[in-house]
């Protein structure tokens, strides 16, 4: 450790004490990488950083699914069946999918704050372009989509990484907590705002596409006045700078050997395929629902008031931010006594999900007000393992691979998850109703038959964090030991980096 009379450290601690804005770089002078501070950004600075990145996150997902909510209304405008809307969230997944692990790789080394306004600017443009797409013309709206999820993936994939560089331990699961528990919200007020903006516009869908971009603008303008570029910091809160231009094969070699790292995100799969097949046809399931129990008549006019939309958006943001907040103390106040806790909170919740699900397909045509219960316990549950997945993977890893590594389980968790699991349930739902004539009773029994394979899919999610239990304590300190700052010594200093020489080019 360097001395406390050291002039770098003193130097080092006067500007963490005045909260310069200073961009320091670490790692160039051997005696800085064992300096125990965070960033040179203030406590304040990075909490502020912290809200703006929610809020992106917040308008990202409400526009998300306003999509959904609107999904009746572009299904009429384009005379879609549900395999064809259903292939509207793949594709957009699809491109979420390959753009992750270039952000990936630019999160971890580039400038991470104009990284992320590059996306954040891409989503906003393309989500406005959008909304003037005229009806009739569904190729090119399913296109742009998929642009929009182009934009998305670079924000998502390096956020939470520059959250992970600001804070260490439980003040990280809190930040984490801020910028996940809003993922809910969003989407509550997707399904909230798409139609009642769509009513207010006289039955116009593409209005609903028209009020996250003025907004994100005015993110994206506080993201680059405010905000600042945060050194890479390690597991245990040291700065740490790896070189700047690291194979790519390396890391992921070293991603895929992480047992933890991959059980976790196959776990996260089975979260992503449940949350993206009930955020697309829940809505859908309930509305068939109450018209088979003859509360309401089909709608064939230009303009429907689609109520349970809206329902289901207040029970999707109730359930997330509880959710969220109750995975969060409970595995941290579990931790104390188990450092498992974390998977196996993820694990019984996913597991527990299972029965809960089922029982909201099993009373759709009984009663509605089970059904809605037995949702929100459901969604309740799996919102448990929003902020824990990503906690998990932040401390199994090292920090120059944090962006990697997210951008690597997002990668996966979408492909394996929501990419195809919309579509799929659309496939299973036309699927069964060909040969029979239409009505409201095939429509309601093709989607509950479809939406059964999200119960199997908990169990086996739940069963992927089960086993990532085994092996976290390892996986953990071996990134703490790979991330731990070399000796102040010069010998071992050379002797560090010729250790590392072969895992990285020179630029």
């Amino acid at each position: 450790m360097a001395s406390s009379q050291d002039p770098l450290l003193k130097e080092e601690e006067e500007a963490m004490e005045n909260h310069s804005d200073m961009d320091v770089e670490m790692g160039d002078i051997p005696e800085r990488q064992n300096l125990p501070s965070l960033s040179v950004m203030s406590t304040a600075r990075s909490i502020i950083t912290v809200v703006i990145l929610a809020f992106v996150n917040l308008l990202i997902y409400a526009n998300r699914s306003s999509m959904a909510g609107v999904l009746p209304y572009i299904q009429k405008a384009y005379d879609t069946n549900a395999s064809l809307s259903g292939l509207l969230n793949t594709l957009f997944i699809g491109s979420y999918v390959l753009v992750a692990p270039i952000a990936g790789y630019l999160g971890d080394h580039c400038n991470k704050k104009y990284t992320i306004c590059t996306g954040v600017i891409i989503w906003l443009s393309m989500t406005l372009t959008l909304s003037f797409i005229p009806d009739g013309y569904f190729l090119l709206f399913l296109l742009t989509s998929g642009l929009v999820g182009a934009g998305e993936a670079t924000f998502c994939t390096i956020a939470p990484s520059i959250i992970a560089d600001l804070f260490t331990s439980h003040q990280r699961t809190r930040m984490l907590n801020v910028f996940y528990s809003v993922i809910p919200v969003g989407c509550g007020l997707g399904y909230i705002i798409g139609p009642k903006v769509t009513d207010a516009a006289r039955g116009d869908w593409h209005w609903a596409f028209r009020v996250t971009p003025g907004l994100g603008l005015i993110a994206v303008a506080l993201m680059i006045l405010v905000t600042k570029e945060p050194p890479r910091a390690t597991t245990n809160g040291k700065n740490n700078k790896s070189p700047k231009f690291a194979k790519w094969t390396t890391d992921l070699k070293k991603l895929f050997k992480n047992q933890s790292f991959m059980l976790t995100t196959l776990g996260s799969s089975a979260v992503s395929f449940i949350v993206g097949a009930i955020g697309v046809w829940g809505p859908s399931y309930l509305t068939y629902a109450r018209i088979l129990l003859q509360e309401k008549d089909p709608c064939h006019a230009e303009q429907c008031d689609y109520h349970d939309i809206l329902i289901f958006g207040v029970i999707t943001v109730v359930s997330g931010i509880l959710g969220v907040v109750a995975g969060s103390e409970i595995s941290k106040r579990y931790r104390k006594s188990n450092p498992r806790a974390d998977p196996l909170v993820c694990g019984c919740a996913m597991m527990l999900s299972a029965p809960f699900l089922l029982l909201a397909l099993t009373f759709g045509d009984i009663s509605l007000v089970a059904t809605n219960i037995f949702i929100f316990i459901g969604e309740t549950l799996l919102s448990v393992n929003f902020t824990l997945i990503s906690d998990i993977i932040l401390k199994v890893v090292t920090p120059w691979r944090r962006s990697s590594a997210l951008a690597v389980q997002m990668t996966i968790y979408h492909l394996l998850g929501d990419a195809g699991s919309p579509y799929l349930i659309g496939l299973i739902s036309d699927t069964y109703e060909q040969g029979y004539a239409k009505s409201p009773l095939l429509k309601y029994r093709s989607l509950e038959y479809a939406l059964m394979t999200c119960t199997i899919m908990a169990v086996i999610g739940g069963a992927f964090f089960m086993a990532t239990a085994l092996f976290i304590e390892r996986d953990e300190k071996e990134a703490e030991m790979e991330s731990e700052p070399p000796s102040s010594s010069s010998s071992s200093l050379l002797s560090a980096d010729e250790d590392r020489a072969s895992d990285y080019r020179d630029p």
